[in-house]
C-alpha cells in the first residue's frame, strides 16, 4: 500500500501548511523527514503530488484529486483513537434508553444525546419507547440503562433517579361527544366517571396510573398515537400530553376538556431513573447531567422577577 498512517500526515501537512518545511514543524519532525516520506510516496504511487519549480512546493491536480479521501481517512481515524481512548475511560460500549412515548417529542432529551454524539461519536445509542411500567421492567432486567418516565407514587429500593423536567397532560376529547352535546357546557367529576375513557397504560392489565385513570369503563392501548385516533373518533376521552394534542386542538379535531369542579390539566415530573446495583457508566452519566443541567437552565428562566420594593 502506497499510502501509510506517516506518510498521510505529511502528505496533509504539507498541503495545510504550504511548504515542507511549515508541515515538518506541525509534525514536529526535522523538513528532511517530512520532504522524504513525500517523495516515497509518489514514487510509490508513480505520480508527481507536489510541483517544486517555486520556492514553496504547491499541490497539484492529482494530489487535490486525492486529498477528500485523504481527509476523511484522516478523521475516521482521529475518531478511532478518540473512541479507543474513550473506552479505556469507561465509556459503555452502547447505551439503551427506554422512554414514553409521550416524551419523543420533547427536546431536552434529543438535544442531550446530540451533545453525546459530538462528544463521543463512536457510541452505540438505542432509543426504545414503552409505556411506563415496561420502561421500567427493561431497565430492571437490564434491557435498558436509563429510563425516562413521569414520577411514581415511591421510588424502588433499587432505583436512583434524577429529576429533569415536567409534562403536562391535558384532558381531551372529540368536539361531537355526546357529553359535550348542547354545546361545550361544563363536565364535574361524576360526568367522567360514567364516560369512556382512553388510558395509555402498559402491556400487564394491572399496570395503570391510577392517578390518571378514574371512570369505571376504560379503554386501554401502550400507544399515544392510538389514544389519539380513538379520541378523535369519539371513543372516549384521555389525559394526553399537551405537545402531543396541540396540532388537534389547533385544527379543531379535540376540545379542552370543560371541567367545572376540576382542572383539566396534570402537571408530571419527569424522571431520569437507573439501576443503583450498576453504576452508570461515562455516557450515562453525562445524559444525566445534560438533562439536569437544562432543567436548571429552564428553571433560571422561569423564576419569578423579586417584588419591588416601592
Amino acid at each position: 500500500m502506497a499510502f501509510d498512517l506517516d506518510n498521510m500526515n505529511a502528505f496533509l501537512a504539507a498541503i495545510d501548511h504550504g511548504s515542507f518545511s511549515a508541515a515538518a514543524r506541525s509534525l514536529r519532525r526535522v523538513p528532511s523527514a517530512v520532504s522524504m516520506a513525500i517523495a516515497n510516496l509518489e514514487a510509490e504511487l508513480d505520480l508527481q503530488l507536489f510541483d517544486r519549480s517555486s520556492r514553496e512546493p504547491k499541490p497539484t491536480a492529482q494530489a487535490l484529486a486525492l486529498l477528500p479521501q485523504a481527509r476523511l481517512l484522516a478523521e475516521q481515524l482521529h475518531r478511532l483513537n478518540i473512541h479507543a481512548l474513550s473506552l479505556t475511560q469507561g465509556l459503555e460500549t452502547s447505551l439503551t434508553i427506554a422512554l414514553l412515548p409521550e416524551l419523543l417529542a420533547a427536546r431536552p432529551w434529543s438535544a442531550a444525546l446530540a451533545t453525546l454524539a459530538i462528544e463521543h461519536p463512536g457510541l452505540t445509542v438505542e432509543v426504545l419507547t414503552a409505556p411506563q411500567a415496561d420502561a421500567l421492567g427493561m431497565l430492571h432486567s437490564g434491557r435498558a440503562d436509563l429510563a425516562l418516565v413521569f414520577e411514581r407514587y415511591g421510588v424502588g429500593a433499587h432505583e436512583a433517579f434524577q429529576e429533569v423536567g415536567e409534562e403536562r397532560l391535558v384532558a381531551v376529547v372529540a368536539p361531537g361527544h355526546a357529553m359535550l352535546a348542547g354545546g361545550r357546557r361544563p363536565v364535574r367529576d361524576a360526568d367522567l366517571l360514567q364516560e369512556r375513557q382512553i388510558v395509555v397504560a402498559g402491556r400487564d392489565i394491572d399496570q395503570v396510573d391510577k392517578r390518571i385513570a378514574i371512570s369505571r369503563l376504560q379503554w386501554k392501548t401502550d400507544s399515544p398515537a392510538a389514544a389519539l385516533a380513538l379520541v378523535k373518533a369519539g371513543l372516549g376521552w384521555a389525559w394526553l400530553p399537551a405537545g402531543f394534542v396541540q396540532a388537534p386542538l389547533q385544527q379543531g379535531e379535540l376540545v379542552e376538556m370543560p371541567l367545572d369542579n376540576l382542572t383539566n390539566v396534570l402537571r408530571f415530573f419527569v424522571d431520569v431513573v437507573w439501576s443503583a446495583e450498576r453504576p452508570l457508566g461515562t455516557a450515562a452519566a453525562r445524559f444525566v447531567a445534560l438533562l439536569n443541567q437544562e432543567r436548571r437552565e429552564v428553571a433560571s428562566h422561569c423564576r419569578p422577577l423579586p417584588a419591588s420594593p416601592y
